[in-house]
């Protein structure tokens, strides 16, 4: 399964070849390719797959995002699975 996380862009590069961001998730920060999103600045969410920015959201749409993914992180441990869905030894 493939999963896009929405995050916050917190600084854009562009002196390269390809516009690129720094985004932060949640305190952790990863870069992104915004060739897929070039009205993209700085403050904006977007969902990042593979190190790509495919999309700009809210910061509402951003938030009930990654609302619903704790919740499923959280319904995971209750559950006693691991990862991939598999129930711990």
């Amino acid at each position: 399964m493939c999963l896009g996380v929405p995050g916050k862009i917190i600084e854009i590069d562009e002196s390269g070849a390809l516009r690129m961001a720094k985004i932060d998730f949640g305190g952790i920060v990863q870069q992104a390719c915004l060739e897929y999103v070039p009205e993209a600045k700085v403050g904006d969410y977007t969902v990042v797959h593979v190190g790509f920015a495919l999309n700009i959201l809210s910061e509402e749409e951003a938030l009930a995002a990654l609302d619903a993914l704790k919740e499923v992180a959280d319904i995971q441990e209750e559950l006693g699975l691991g990862e991939a869905g598999k129930a711990a030894d």
